[in-house]
Parts: C-alpha cells; structure tokens; sequence
C-alpha cells in the first residue's frame, strides 16, 4: 500500500498541485515520444512511413467533399469520411503496429481501439461543427478536424499498444490513462459548451443576470453574478453564459485534489479528479450554468478547509472555511447542511472537541453570514419571500412519498460502481480495515461519513412525504469521492472483500462508457445524428429553441406593423418558454424587457411576477406563445383581453427534422392580474 500524505499542506516543499502538473507533464512526454518514433511492427524506412500515415488523412478530407458535394450533410459526410479513413490508417499502419507487439490476438486491444476511434469521432464533430458555426466553410473546417483526429488516433493508439489493460491505480500507464479520461472529459465540455442550445434553466438563470440584484425568489444571486460576468467578458451567447460553470467547475476539481491528497495519497488524489470529470453531476455542474455549479465549488473548497481545520489542526484554515460558506450560500442555501455535519464531528471526535471552546469556529459562521448578508437584506426588504420559498412552501405542498427516487438519483449520479465502492469503503464490514495504512483514519472516515449522511438524511427525512429532485442530492456527493478515489487507486493489493475487488474492475469500463455517451449526447444536440429525430420535450433536449426564436421575431415584427405598438411576447408557462424567447430573440437587450410568462394570466411565474406585474402590461398587446392550442384558448385567457385572434400553428424543424409543433395567438387591450402565488 502507498504511503499516505502527512497531514500538512505541503510536501518536500512542493505546491499541493504540482503532483497533478507532474502527471499531466509525464503524459505529455509519453505521448511526444510515441509521436517521434514508429509504432511497433511499422515500417522503419522514412518516406514509406510517412506515405503511409499521410494517406487516411488525405483521403478523409477528400472523402468528406466528395460527399458535400454529393448532397450530404456536413454531419453524415464528416462520418462518412471518418470511417473510410479510419479503415485505411488500420490496413496501412495500425495492423502492423498490432502484429509487432504480438496482440493480434488479443480482443481487449480491439476494444481498446475502438474506443478511441469513438471519442476521435466525437470531438472531431465538435471541432467541425464548431468551425461551421463560426462562419467557417465546411471543406475548410474539416482540415482542422482531421488535424484533431490524427493527435488523438495518434496518441490513444499508443496508450492502447503501450499496456493489455486499463485500471487506475496500478499499471505502467495508468497515469497516462487519467490524465485522458480528464482531458476527454474537459474537451468535450469546453468544445460544445458554446454550441448546444441552453437548457431553460439556464436562459431563466440568464434573465437574472439581466434583471441584477442581490435576491431573487427561487435561488440566491451567485449564479446571476457568474452569468453577467461571463456575458460581459464573452457576449451575450451560449459560452458567455456557461463559462462561469467552466471556470469553477475546475476549482471544484482542484479543491477535491487536494482534499483527497490531504486524506490519503497523490494517486488517490489524481483518480478523484478524473472521477469528478466524469461522474455525472459533476460533469454536467461542469458545463450547464445552473445554481450547482457554484454551489459544488464551494462545497469542495468549504470541505477543504474543514478538513484542515478538524483534521490537520489548522486555526488559519477557520476563517477561509466561513468565506467558503458565505459563497456557497449565496450560490445555493443547501451548504448549511455541512454546519451540523461538522458540529456533529467536533462532538463525536475527542480531538476536535477543544474547538467548541475555541473563538475560529464561531467567527468562521459570522463571516460566512456576513457575506450572505446581501440575501437577509433582500428577502427582508421582500416580505422573506426566497426563504418562504425554499422552507414552508415545499412543506406546505401536497404528501407525496419519493424515498425511492432519492435512491435512484444517487444510484444515477455515483454509477453502481460509485455506490457499491462507497458503501464498501467507508460503511461495509470491511471498513475498519480498508483505511489501516492510512494515519488517523478512523477520524478521516467519519469526516466524510457526517459530510455525507448529515445532508443525505435531511434530504431522506423530507423524501419521506414530500417530492426530491433528481439532482438535490449532487452536491453532498462531493464528500464521496475521496473515498473513492482511494478505494480505486490504494486498494488494489489489499483489498479486502469481493466488493471492492469487482467495483474496482468495473470503474474503468463506467468511466469510459459515460464519456461516449456524453459524446455521443453533444454531437447529436449540436450537430446532429444521421437518422435520429429530435424528442419532443425542448427542456430536456434543447434542440429548436433558435428557431422558434427567429419564427417569432418575424411574427413580433408583423404585429408591430400591423398595430404599430411593440407587443409584449407572453410564454405560456413558469418561465421555460419566455426565458428561452428572450434569450434566443435576435434582438437579446431589447427582447428581455418585451417577454413575459404566464403569471399575466394566473400562472406562478416565479420571477417573472416581479419582473412584470400585471398593471404594467395594462392595455398592451400580447402575443401568446404555448405547446398546447388549449393554453392559449378559453376562459382563462380570453377574459384577459378585449379581443384576440384565432390560434395559430407553427412547426419547428432541424436538418429537415420535425422536432414539434407550437402555438402562437395575438391578443389585443390586454387587462386584469392572474391569481396570487
């Protein structure tokens, strides 16, 4: 077993991320020399080498024009050509490098090989499909594509033929294989961040940012902050708004490193940071620009610090713990779960006890809450509405019993893997000696264990009679994996038990199935998938959402002529229509003052009730937006107006696809308010 970390913040003088620059600079070096020399079994004459390396790429870029110009699509083209030139680098190069190092034989290997063909093909997409959208020509575009696809074959194929398996944790190469699972991951994020279309939550969070303040009924500002930021810096577009989600979903990472290295050692430590790239939560709080993303950088970095102040004895690491807090509150109030957690843990462990007596902790709790100070203020000057919001209105909704969700969300969220892993290394009859080598661990296993169960069992507690969202419990899930990335990297001699021995095993093949279904998902909603239509629910699968807001521009504009007023646009719904119109309209700075949700006819609305209360659109024109020709109809709606016209349909398509159809009608002298919240 490795040697654990000493429980200081540094080792041989050296930063607490030099280790993961190291790895990734050792890669760096594997992959440069397998670049300079031939694969094995290859041809040593120069030319002939390089004749025969040049050639699949040649013909993949003449294969995809030949196929633009035969009417293909630039999605089914790209994959047309990727194919033909995939076969040809392996009867030209690849079978002989196989021969040479006497795997011909071996199905792994194959495996191996097409796995890397699979990630080459999806973030080729991307590059291509992201080149297109810049204005790029589609013949042009593909010779940068093509260019990512030979570095990739290229250095996936030399990992491939460099180890027989792939397991983190042990092996030659195995550090090799996380820093590519990481930099899979990463790529995939950073290249299609800006080309798929925004969830609606992320458009309604954008109209924060566009309506800037210090509260808001739903979630504390953090998220509007990091929004506007972004915009400024990047423009009101799709990156612009999920930068922020980018940037700290890296420190997220970075914290739960050194967290994890603080706990146990620098391989566990690397094999968390490819864990938190890929599991699903953390994936996507990496890229979706939502309240979590946030919220999970905060919770790692507050985790950090407590960690260095109940375990490692730090007094100085107190006071960065409350800043971590009063950040996290102001990204999502759910942080306040790891108060009682800790309380619990200086109680329980004998050692921590003395700081009950001591100063740090409680100013700790003081500055957290006066940099959330900002939100008390808003919700006191607003009747407490965001704090009513989150506590006695959820309670106050009707019985419903969701423990079982709960489950499944954490099952969805860790993988099996993650839960059998997690179950087996810090609660299973096995736990007491899983952590043996590793100083203090019985404290180090119960710091994660109140981190996680305190949360969880307010969260099971509530599931018992009222509903749980799926992704509620993602955050406390940052305190697991440490422990898994221990139980993957440390226990790979020793582990004692079947469970952690087959959850060991089946991380890999978990960890590279989720990245192609990431791939596979991206390239479908930002380029496409010959053959495969696009579902009908747009929140879930953003696709359609530019069109229909170009399609009701050029409605707005026959209105406007017609009446010569400027309508108010109204979406049918909470707020998933109105936001995704204001931000999808050409026009984005005019649009955000001109859209509006159903609260004008009775519906919540959320913000949108503030933003636009009813007295203001007294008298205005509507044009109503909704997926249902009943929404826009009966009483409801027509006793709101003086006149309306009929319902109208509309169609939205991609590629030629339908993806569904939409509703739209004009009304006219709008009056009256809906129902009160």
């Amino acid at each position: 077993m490795r040697e654990p970390v000493p429980n200081y913040p540094t080792r041989m003088g050296a930063p607490q991320g030099a280790g993961l620059i190291s790895c990734a600079a050792r890669f760096i070096i594997v992959c440069a020399s397998a670049q300079e020399r031939p694969l094995p079994g290859s041809t040593t004459h120069p030319l002939r080498a390089l004749c025969a390396a040049a050639i699949a790429p040649l013909a993949d870029v003449g294969i995809f024009i030949a196929a633009l110009d035969a009417g293909l699509a630039p999605n089914l083209a790209h994959l047309v050509s990727f194919a033909c030139a995939a076969l040809l680098n392996y009867g030209l190069t690849v079978r002989f490098a196989v021969a040479g190092a006497g795997r011909s034989r071996d199905a792994h290997l194959y495996g191996h090989l097409l796995v890397v063909a699979a990630a080459a093909v999806f973030l080729r997409g991307g590059v291509l499909s992201l080149l297109i959208g810049w204005g790029l020509p589609p013949q042009w575009s593909i010779l940068f594509a093509v260019a990512v696809t030979g570095l990739v074959i290229r250095l996936g194929n030399a990992l491939c033929l460099s180890t027989g398996t792939w397991t983190l944790g042990s092996g030659v190469y195995w550090r090799a294989l996380a820093i590519a699972l990481i930099a899979c991951g990463a790529g995939l994020r950073l290249i299609y961040s800006s080309q798929m279309e925004l969830l609606p939550e992320e458009t309604y969070y954008w109209n924060y940012s566009q309506h800037l303040d210090i509260g808001y009924l739903d979630h504390p500002p953090m998220v509007a902050w990091l929004i506007r930021l972004g915009t400024l810096v990047c423009g009101n577009t799709e990156f612009g708004v999920r930068v922020g989600a980018l940037c700290v979903g890296a420190v997220a990472s970075l914290f739960v490193y050194r967290l994890t290295r603080n706990l146990f050692d620098e391989a566990s430590a690397l094999v968390a940071v490819v864990l938190m790239q890929v599991l699903p939560f953390f994936f996507f709080s990496g890229i979706l620009m939502t309240p979590d993303a946030p919220l999970t950088a905060a919770w790692a970095a507050l985790l950090y610090y407590l960690e260095r102040a109940l375990i490692a004895g730090r007094s100085d690491a107190w006071w960065r713990a409350g800043v971590c807090l009063g950040l996290g509150l102001l990204s999502k109030y759910t942080i306040a779960l790891l108060v009682p957690a800790m309380l619990i843990f200086m109680v329980w462990d004998a050692q921590s006890r003395h700081w009950l007596r001591n100063w740090r902790p409680y100013f700790a709790g003081v500055l957290g809450l006066v940099i959330f100070s900002p939100v008390i203020f808003w919700n006191a000057t607003h009747e407490w509405a965001s704090f009513v919001f989150q506590t006695s209105r959820r309670l106050a909704e009707a019985p419903r019993f969701s423990s079982h969700r709960l489950f499944l969300s954490a099952l969805v969220l860790l993988t099996p893997a993650g839960m059998l892993g997690l179950c087996a290394t810090l609660w299973g009859t096995s736990a007491a000696t899983t952590m043996d080598g590793v100083p203090d661990a019985r404290r180090r296993r119960l710091f994660l264990q109140l981190a996680i169960l305190t949360p969880l069992a307010v969260f099971f507690v509530f599931s018992l009679r009222h509903e749980v969202k799926f992704d509620w419990t993602g955050t406390l899930w940052t305190a697991a994996v440490p422990a898994l990335g221990y139980s993957i990297a440390s226990l790979h001699e020793t582990a004692p038990g079947k469970v952690l021995a087959w959850t060991r095993k089946a991380w890999v093949p978990t960890l590279v199935i989720l990245l192609l279904i990431y791939g596979a998902a991206f390239h479908y909603l930002a380029f496409g998938l010959p053959g495969v239509g696009y579902g009908k629910q747009m929140e879930l699968v953003p696709v359609g959402w530019r069109d229909l807001g170009e399609q009701m521009a050029a409605v707005e504009a026959g209105v406007r002529e017609h009446t010569g007023a400027e309508p108010l646009i109204v979406g049918m719904d909470r707020y998933e229509t109105a936001s995704q119109l204001a931000f999808y309209a050409p026009d984005r700075a005019r649009s955000v003052a001109q859209t509006s949700s159903d609260t004008l006819f009775g519906g919540v609305g959320l913000m949108y009730k503030r933003w636009f209360p009813a007295a203001q659109a007294a008298g205005r024109t509507v044009l109503l937006v909704g997926w249902n020709a009943r929404d826009l109809a009966g009483p409801k709606v027509e006793s709101h107006l003086e006149k309306a016209d009929p319902v109208r349909e509309g169609v939205l398509s991609r590629d030629g696809k339908l993806i569904r159809h939409f509703y739209y009608r004009v009304g006219y002298g709008y009056h009256g308010a809906g129902t009160p919240n």
